[in-house]
């Protein structure tokens, strides 16, 4: 597996990832999450000009750099780092590329001196809240909400995407952290 930079000409690619990685959100009743339209090119290429859109690629020897099987985009939120998303490909799933992912962003963020990583997701799917509370992430209560994720939760409740309960994480990137491990990958809503 390698991370790197999106390209631009794989922005398709990630909207095809991110259709793949919706269908098991049908199995636990969340058809609209399931069916829908993953973020638009011109949204993930604000993210790739911006250089914080990242895949992961499984590149074969010799194939060159591979073609994305999941992908991360972020942005600074107050004094964080915040996913806005990361998604894995189903058939890429339980091989925790989404952790080398989060992993690959936290040390970008820390060396941009961000204090944490910050995230918001639906609270019962296995995939989601559980699945970041196991590699570090906490749930954050109403008062600990910066500005800036009360502004992304009110956008997200606007969406419609408070039908299903949600939350917000943080994990911290001080030196007294731990890398925790993971068993799983992630996919978060959109």
């Amino acid at each position: 597996m390698r991370i790197r930079p999106a390209t631009k000409a794989e922005l398709p690619t990630l909207q095809d990832i991110e259709r793949a990685a919706g269908a098991p959100f049908r199995a636990l009743g969340m058809a609209a999450i399931a069916d829908d339209e993953p973020p638009g090119i011109a949204l993930l290429e604000e993210f790739r000009r911006a250089g914080r859109a990242w895949v992961a690629t499984e590149a074969s020897k010799g194939e060159g750099d591979g073609t994305p099987v999941a992908y991360l985009i972020s942005e600074p939120v107050d004094a964080a780092e915040h996913i806005e998303q990361i998604t894995v490909h189903p058939r890429a799933a339980r091989h925790r590329i989404g952790q080398a992912l989060i992993e690959h962003t936290a040390q970008r963020a820390r060396e941009a001196g961000r204090e944490a990583l910050t995230l918001t997701t639906f609270a019962d799917v296995p995939w989601n809240a559980p699945y970041y509370a196991r590699i570090g992430f906490r749930v954050l209560d109403e008062a600990e909400l910066t500005p800036g994720l009360r502004k992304i939760r009110a956008h997200e409740a606007g969406l419609g995407l408070d039908r299903w309960p949600r939350v917000a994480m943080r994990r911290e990137l001080t030196s007294g952290g731990t890398t925790p491990r993971s068993a799983t990958t992630p996919r978060t809503a959109p």
